[in-house]
């Protein structure tokens, strides 16, 4: 009995130890990626004096690349919470808090996926919003903040592996959605007010998913690619209440296909989809949504 006390209380004292010295992977450094869609190049503008908050960077146009309207995707994973600060701050702005406590902020948005006052989980690339010039804003740009855990503005932030620090002015390209990454997500497709209810995966090419409106009784389905991401290649995504014609959304598409909507309150629908030569085709089913 005694040796096993004493093997025990190693135990215990060693996974004490090592749960000292190894730090959980959920506090890792986030690392980020440029606000703005695979290959666009924009200038970062950490301006000094008279910046506020000082350390913040202004990203504006560069070259042919006009920086108005531009699609504003999270540059790290998180949750995002939708917000509006009226005329004399932000305006319409998104702030993300992820995994390690750090949070960033994206201002003067023209519009926002989600509605002020809601917020949603968000993965690296996933859309939030449109560059605008909406609260104290002269012109059309995306003010962005990275701060601590402690809620202080980084002055030196880091972006796609470029510091970009007080009083500097840089050009980065991003690469934010390249790679095998789908940016959207199938809520953001589909449209404000829709909520995942099912989902199928295609293998590892892809996933299919089924949304429901509980406001006005739509469905939705979307098909997201996870290969060949950005380059036109095949995928589908359907919708068929049971009773009822099927509405298919086909083609040669670069991140999905779809949003296949229809209205189907109460109803059973079949829904389904394909990338490449991999498909998914449901039963009449979610009859109640």
């Amino acid at each position: 009995m005694r040796r096993r006390t004493l093997a025990g209380g190693l135990a215990i004292a060693t996974a004490a130890l090592l749960t000292v010295l190894i730090p959980s992977p959920a506090h890792a450094a986030v690392s980020h990626k440029s606000p703005f869609d695979c290959g666009k190049t924009f200038y970062a503008n950490n301006w000094t004096p008279g910046h506020s908050p000082s350390g913040a960077i202004d990203w504006q146009s560069y070259g042919t690349d006009a920086i108005n309207l531009e699609t504003v995707r999270a540059t790290a994973a998180g949750t995002a919470y939708f917000k509006n600060a009226g005329s004399t701050s932000y305006g319409q702005w998104v702030e993300i808090i992820h995994s390690d406590g750090t949070s960033t902020r994206y201002a003067h948005l023209s519009s926002m996926v989600k509605a002020a006052g809601t917020s949603m989980s968000v993965g690296q690339g996933t859309k939030i919003g449109n560059v605008g010039s909406t609260g104290n804003s002269s012109a059309p740009h995306l003010h962005y903040e990275q701060r601590t855990s402690g809620g202080a503005v980084d002055t030196s932030p880091t972006v796609e592996g470029v510091t970009v620090s007080l009083g500097q002015k840089k050009a980065v390209t991003s690469t934010n959605g390249c790679g095998s990454s789908n940016p959207y997500t199938a809520e953001e497709v589909c449209g404000s007010g829709y909520d995942i209810i099912d989902s199928a995966a295609l293998g590892t090419v892809g996933k299919v998913f089924l949304t429901y409106n509980s406001s006005n009784g739509y469905n939705c389905v979307v098909t997201l690619k996870y290969t060949s991401v950005g380059t036109a290649s095949a995928v589908s995504a359907f919708l068929e209440p049971e009773g009822s014609t099927r509405t298919t959304d086909s083609g040669s598409f670069s991140y999905y296909a779809g949003p296949v909507k229809r209205s189907a309150p109460g109803v059973c629908v079949k829904w389904g989809g394909s990338v490449g030569s991999t498909s998914y085709t449901s039963g009449f089913e979610h009859c109640g949504s």
